[in-house]
């Protein structure tokens, strides 16, 4: 009997799974098929690209609700560089390209696989996250307003792109803008009042069927037209492409595999085991490397999808199968149904989830905390519109990396008092007016890395507190010093020197313990030797303040 009992408790997991892998892909199609028209690319790459990469992800990956096809971000990614090295916009020359780009991002993310550099997502910040990916929201609405309002002219710069349509308001089609006004607000309402219905499916069924019903297009609303029906043909890179597309491929392969290990660690449920980094980088980097050949567009984990994956009762990569499934049955069956979608449907979906990118409050919270990061946020934003995609993420991380860098360079050094009848130290301040200090002794503190673009720095701050206070012994507290990189232990061995021809005695306390063997078998622990680097603040002060009373002339503290 047991064994008859046996198949039930797995028959609910396979229930959850079909029925999320199913609502995931009335998401996950319309979408993918709107983000390939970002890229500039026919929408069937966009059903291509939620087919393969899937499949491959079910069998390599680590997140057990992630959904993976493309994203927002990618697609926009994907199009500028797609529009530099395409700039007639040639079918077949655009094809060949996607397919060698987004080969080009699964070799790169294999390859960073293999290096085990899955610690590179750290590099994007999330304010530099939060500024770029509004950026590239506000764009992509630039982008699609030509479709929504029915004008035609060559793109171009975001500036370029905004001008023309300003100009152009006096021609828009006013029965493609009732189209495209008609599924926004379709898509809201269900969204507001009804957000467990597959929103983007019923829009593009409505719009489907008020093509095929009345005859929009002889309004001149325009139509997708004729997508090709059946499994993708076999589409082979152009290795020649390799040096033109190696920046843009590094830059669309950092941002999938950021929104990957994002995305997982999101939606990671408290027993379920949290994303591996390296592992991810392996999972979409051979989603790419093979769906390339499928004539796919680059992918990674969606945010959105994802979220109506686990809603839906996803519960391991089966689910994802199940949205390939309906992804193959839709490319084999309904490519002449999707050949009637407008293109102000399509729009209308991709600035409704655009919009989303947006997070005004994200910007004013990190204002709040920090006003330095939120100058990063503002550099992404910027870089994104007026420099463009790549290059607008490529400053962002620059600034980043100089701000750290500029707080690197200039870390706290710390005069402690001690809090009354305590073992307390801290920094003095008006609310601890009673904090003691000790004649004779300068209790300092300093926090983070010594190394060879601060030690200068550090001494500069030093030198003015020695004058002001003119203490018998210096007493630098390291507990909070990680790390003593060996030209600031030169930069040491100099400044207590010099500090001890003034009559200044320097004493270190708490060091760490990779710390304290440096130290050791540096000249500076051949001079300070055991007397002078103690085991904490206290001891220290214990130790020094009767030596601090003596006559100048002693010369340590035992």
């Amino acid at each position: 009997m047991a064994v008859a009992e046996s198949p039930v408790p797995g028959t609910r997991p396979l229930r959850g799974d079909v029925v999320a892998g199913l609502t995931a892909a009335a998401v996950v199609i319309p979408k993918a098929m709107a983000y390939a028209t970002i890229a500039g690319l026919p929408i069937e790459v966009g059903l291509y690209t939620a087919f393969v990469p899937m499949l491959v992800y079910v069998l390599l990956g680590t997140s057990r609700p992630l959904s993976v096809s493309t994203t927002t971000t990618i697609a926009i990614l994907t199009g500028a560089e797609l529009s530099m090295i395409v700039p007639d916009a040639d079918p077949a020359r655009l094809i060949t390209v996607t397919a060698t780009l987004t080969l080009m991002v699964g070799a790169i993310l294999i390859a960073a696989s293999l290096l085990r550099l899955g610690f590179v997502a750290n590099f994007i910040s999330l304010p530099v996250l939060v500024g770029f990916k509004a950026g590239i929201g506000v764009v992509i609405i630039v982008d699609q307003l030509p479709k929504l309002l029915g004008l035609h002219f060559d793109k171009g710069s975001f500036l370029h792109n905004i001008g023309e349509v300003v100009r152009g308001l006096g021609h828009l089609s006013w029965p493609t803008l009732a189209v495209g006004l008609g599924t926004i607000a379709l898509l809201t309402l269900i969204e507001r009042f009804r957000p467990q219905w597959p929103a983007p499916l019923i829009a593009v069924a409505a719009a489907i069927a008020g093509a095929g019903l009345l005859g929009w297009q002889a309004h001149g609303i325009d139509l997708v037209g004729t997508v090709p029906s059946g499994f993708p043909h076999l589409t082979m890179p152009d290795l020649d492409l390799v040096e033109q597309l190696w920046p843009g491929a590094c830059g669309i392969a950092l941002m999938s595999f950021t929104e990957t290990i994002a995305v997982g660690r999101a939606f990671q449920a408290p027993h379920e085991p949290l994303p591996r980094a390296n592992r991810e980088l392996l999972a979409t980097g051979a989603g790419n490397a093979v769906s390339a050949f499928f004539g796919a567009m680059p992918s990674g984990g969606g945010m959105s999808q994802t979220a109506v994956n686990r809603r839906a009762g996803a519960r391991s990569q089966m689910a994802q199968v199940f949205t390939a499934g309906a992804t193959v049955a839709t490319m084999l069956l309904l490519a002449p149904l999707i050949g009637l979608m407008p293109h102000a449907t399509l729009a209308a979906l991709v600035i409704v989830y655009s919009i989303g990118l947006i997070h005004p409050a994200d910007f004013r919270d990190i204002l709040r905390v920090r006003r330095t990061e939120f100058l990063w946020a503002l550099a992404a934003f910027a870089g994104v519109m007026l420099l463009g995609t790549l290059k607008g993420i490529l400053v962002a991380i620059v600034v980043s990396l100089v701000a750290l860098a500029q707080q690197a360079a200039d870390p706290p050094v710390r005069v402690l008092g001690r809090k009354r009848g305590t073992n307390v130290f801290r920094p003095p301040s008006p609310e601890h007016p009673d904090d003691e200090t000790f004649p004779g002794l300068l209790l300092l503190k300093l926090e983070g890395r010594l190394f060879f673009m601060n030690a200068e720095r550090v001494a500069d701050k030093i030198r003015p507190l020695i004058a002001q206070h003119r203490p018998r012994y210096v007493v630098i507290d390291m507990s909070g010093l990680f790390d003593l990189e060996y030209s600031a232990l030169n930069a040491l061995v100099e400044a207590e020197r010099r500090y001890r021809a003034a009559g200044v005695q320097l004493v270190l306390a708490e060091l760490n313990p990779e710390v304290y063997a440096m130290v050791q078998r540096s000249p500076l622990g051949q001079v300070l030797g055991e007397e002078r680097m103690l085991f904490n603040l206290e001891v220290a002060v214990a130790r020094l303040q009767a030596a601090a009373a003596a006559p100048r002339h002693a010369e340590s503290p035992t």
